[in-house]
């Protein structure tokens, strides 16, 4: 009797190169918090790594900028559901939720949902143990507060 082949297991999926992106400008923005690096010297020494040429680069550019310009603000909108200080925090899940705020608030085109994902994804890929069970319960609290209607229409779709 010939024993029946099991189908090959599923490819892991490629990554997007906005998701590298993303990937890329948290790197960026650990230089920034740790190293005091600058926009310039974040986007030019990110050029020259591997693998940045599959990442979009616009897309890059303006997560980095955007959270450098706009830290304060950002971290305003954060701030209420944060159970520490924002400086107290690791600096990766710190630069994760930079990350997350800034898209949630500058880009409405990208569902909610998808942000909050990409942001866990980057938390455990980068993060401590369980740090994506914390970006992912802050994300969700401040997608609540900057975009009621879409998360309402979300919430009540799941009830069916």
């Amino acid at each position: 009797m010939t024993e029946a082949k099991k189908p090959a297991g599923k490819p892991a999926a490629a990554k997007s190169p906005r998701r590298r992106s993303r990937e890329f400008a948290l790197q960026g923005l650990y230089q920034w918090r740790i190293g005091g690096q600058d926009e310039a010297t974040i986007e030019a020494h990110m050029a020259d790594v591997a693998g940045f040429e599959k990442a979009d680069r616009e897309f890059f550019v303006g997560l980095v900028r955007g959270v450098l310009a706009q830290r304060e603000a950002l971290v305003a909108d954060l701030a209420p559901f944060l159970d520490r200080g924002f400086d107290e925090m690791s600096p990766i899940e710190a630069c994760i939720l930079l990350i997350g705020a800034l898209e949630l608030t500058h880009h409405p085109e990208t569902p909610y949902k998808v942000i909050i994902n990409e942001c866990i994804e980057l938390a455990k890929g980068y993060g401590g143990t369980d740090g994506h069970k914390y970006v992912n319960g802050v994300l969700d609290k401040l997608a609540g507060k900057l975009r009621p209607v879409e998360v309402e229409a979300k919430r009540r779709q799941q009830r069916g």
